[in-house]
């Protein structure tokens, strides 16, 4: 009973602190098109989670990158603007028999609208090695083709 007690008490202290962080879901566009998600993990860091199906490789990826945050504190206007970079990885699937793991690397930069509404733009290359009929490879597509995108997104939770 003490153990599901405990169990218990973690699983709502998890929940309360999930609540409390600033989140945004939306979409992504690159070389093709995906979900985007960011969960707040302090008032400077974040971590990125994008679903993606990118054109070129008629598949699925899934990317996670751990993002440090920069406002800039110079701007004055309405809304705010952040700069950011992080560190994550990857792996995508070609439904015509390619897969791909890798390291990820993200920068960018974000509005963040006095509505609940994000905007941003940034370049996420993943690189490693890409496995085929042929054997394993290293995959420069994943370089550039789907390294750039652009994400609108839905901002709720936290303050």
């Amino acid at each position: 009973m003490k153990k599901l007690s405990l169990l218990a008490i973690i699983l709502i202290a998890a929940c309360t602190v999930a609540m409390a962080q600033p989140r945004a879901i939306g979409g992504r566009i690159a070389y093709g098109i995906g979900v985007s998600y960011q969960h707040g993990l302090g008032e400077k860091n974040m971590l990125q989670v994008d679903l993606e199906s990118p054109s070129f490789y008629y598949g699925i990826q899934a990317v996670a990158t751990y993002n440090w945050v920069f406002p800039f504190n110079s701007w004055s206007g309405p809304g705010s603007w952040n700069w950011y970079a992080g560190v994550g990885g990857g792996v995508g699937l070609n439904w015509a028999t390619t897969c791909w793991i890798g390291g990820a690397g993200m920068i960018g930069v974000e509005y963040n609208f006095k509505f609940p509404l994000q905007l941003s733009l940034d370049f996420r290359p993943l690189i490693g090695p890409s496995i085929d009929k042929n054997g394993v490879g290293f995959s420069l597509n994943l370089l550039y083709p789907t390294a750039f995108g652009l994400s609108a997104r839905y901002k709720f939770g936290g303050k």
